[in-house]
């Protein structure tokens, strides 16, 4: 990212501690929850490392082309999940936006990091719009709604107002870095 570097690191300590608890979460003892963590955490760590200030360091030429490649077999998987769970959709929308930002750094010419072209404006836009949305809609979810009595305390990997907080920390990430764009 171009510009002042702790806002940089900031996003990629929030990135990067969002995938190390979707590993964790990766343990739960609910299949589904294991299969979105998986998914989550990459999408974490790729996010994390993509937004590393370009003062700090500036990735050689093929590592774009490897964030397409990697994102776009993610993206395939969350297609593939796409016809059992809604909520696959949201990971083809983020793996298909990781894509596009490592198209767009591979593409522009003498630039390897955030900030180097603008892509194209309408795409941008409508994932800009998209990710805008989810956080909002995300961020109105966790308001805290009364306990059922009789619930049992879930183990902390199991908890989905941590996964839905992730999943909303994910979500300004991905906006911070199309911004950045």
């Amino acid at each position: 990212m171009h510009g002042p570097t702790s806002p940089g690191w900031l996003l990629v300590a929030l990135c990067a501690a969002t995938g190390a608890y979707c590993l964790l979460r990766m343990r739960s003892s609910v299949e589904e929850q294991r299969r979105a963590a998986g998914g989550e955490a990459l999408m974490g760590f790729g996010m994390a490392a993509m937004a590393v200030p370009a003062t700090a360091f500036t990735p050689p030429a093929w590592t774009w082309p490897l964030y397409a490649a990697v994102f776009g077999a993610a993206a395939l998987r969350a297609l593939w999940g796409a016809r059992s769970s809604p909520h696959h959709l949201h990971h083809l929308v983020g793996t298909a936006a990781m894509v596009y930002m490592a198209v767009v750094m591979a593409a522009s010419p003498g630039t390897h990091h955030h900030g180097g072209g603008a892509g194209v404006p309408l795409v941008t836009g409508v994932l800009l719009v998209y990710f805008t949305g989810y956080v909002l809609l995300s961020g109105a979810r966790l308001v805290p709604t009364a306990v059922t009595a009789g619930t049992g305390a879930a183990r902390w990997g199991d908890r989905p107002e941590l996964a839905r907080a992730c999943r909303l920390s994910m979500g300004i990430g991905m906006v911070a870095m199309l911004l950045a764009l």
